[in-house]
């Protein structure tokens, strides 16, 4: 058997039957919006969610970047947790693309606590500081371990922020696995939130892409941001094919990776090199070490096995299971696990 990769739902390959549908999919050039396999994945998602129109990306961090740009201006500051994609994994980009500051805030794995929003607001009369001008928020919260909203908080934030007139993004690369926990439906979800980025190449398993969603007058200017990141792709329908053929067939099979985290976390949980694992609500699974500093030598160890995990900070691991991690992958990793 081949290796079992559990370092992240990326690594996922295409189907056959995406194949398939990338091969026989009709392209034409996007830059001119002529490409109607992108233009019918763009408007299927924005439809799924209640938006009016979509924008398809070359990434997550790439729709993320785009929408705090279109949402800010230079001098700006956007409120978003300590743990945050937008801030931790994507190079610096608030600062460099949208000549931002960010209000950091603390809250339960990954989670923006709402009683914390307040105490982040900057008096905009106070011309020492900075316009509050975004709140993002990340579900699932990769840093937390995959962890889900609650929708009573949700609801919350997107009050504080409609009160306040602030715009309100969602850095949803997970988002089909927060639905599948929270039972929501993409509609009644979408409408909490000015703006979304989807990851296609995450829990649903498309090879490549993200789509950013909201109002057609934000996804114009959005357009034109990724003009001047450089994103626009010609033929790109070839690509988009496979994130149609995903929203059609693999949504509902993401249960079938959170049942796996779970079994794999209750493994994890009885090992005596694990001190904990945090709560598994979804497809990521972290295990915290007894002692920090055997984390690459399990991970290593793991490694010989046949077995792939990703260092997650001092002393955690991560695994993450996806549309190529099968009961048989599964069983390997636990042996491995078992093993050492």
């Amino acid at each position: 058997m081949k290796n079992a990769d559990f370092r992240s739902d990326t690594v996922t390959l295409p189907t056959p039957s995406m194949l398939k549908a990338m091969m026989d999919a009709p392209l034409g050039d996007d830059v001119f919006q002529e490409d109607p396999t992108v233009n019918e994945l763009e408007r299927k998602i924005a439809h799924l969610f209640g938006k009016e129109a979509g924008l398809y990306c070359a990434s997550g961090t790439q729709t993320n970047q785009i929408a705090i740009m279109v949402h800010t201006t230079p001098g700006g500051e956007v409120i978003c947790h300590q743990e945050s994609h937008i801030y931790k994994y994507e190079g610096g980009g608030i600062a460099r693309n949208s000549q931002c500051s960010m209000k950091l805030v603390q809250g339960n794995r990954g989670r923006i606590e709402p009683c914390l929003l307040d105490a982040c607001l900057n008096n905009p009369k106070d011309i020492h500081l900075p316009l509050t001008q975004l709140v993002s928020v990340e579900d699932t919260a990769n840093r937390g371990g995959g962890a889900v909203y609650d929708v009573e908080a949700l609801n919350e934030i997107q009050a504080f922020c409609s009160k306040h007139q602030l715009p309100l993004h969602l850095d949803g690369a997970r988002v089909f696995n927060a639905l599948t926990v929270n039972g929501l439906a993409p509609q009644t979800y979408g409408k909490m939130f000015d703006s979304i980025s989807i990851c296609l190449s995450k829990g649903l398993g498309a090879p490549v892409g993200s789509v950013l969603i909201g109002s057609q007058a934000f996804i114009d200017k959005s357009r034109r941001m990724r003009k001047v990141l450089g994103g626009g792709m010609r033929q790109a329908g070839i690509l988009a094919a496979a994130g149609i053929y995903a929203l059609d067939h693999h949504i509902e099979r993401i249960a079938d990776d959170h049942h796996r985290a779970k079994v794999l976390g209750e493994v994890l949980m009885l090992q005596s090199w694990v001190k904990e694992v945090l709560p598994v609500e979804t497809n990521i699974v972290v295990a915290v070490l007894v002692h920090e500093n055997q984390r690459d030598e399990i991970q290593a160890k793991l490694f010989q096995r046949g077995v792939s995990c990703i260092a997650f900070g001092p002393g955690m691991l991560r695994f993450v299971t996806h549309l190529n991690i099968d009961d048989e992958a599964l069983e390997k990793g636990i042996s491995a696990v078992k093993s050492i």
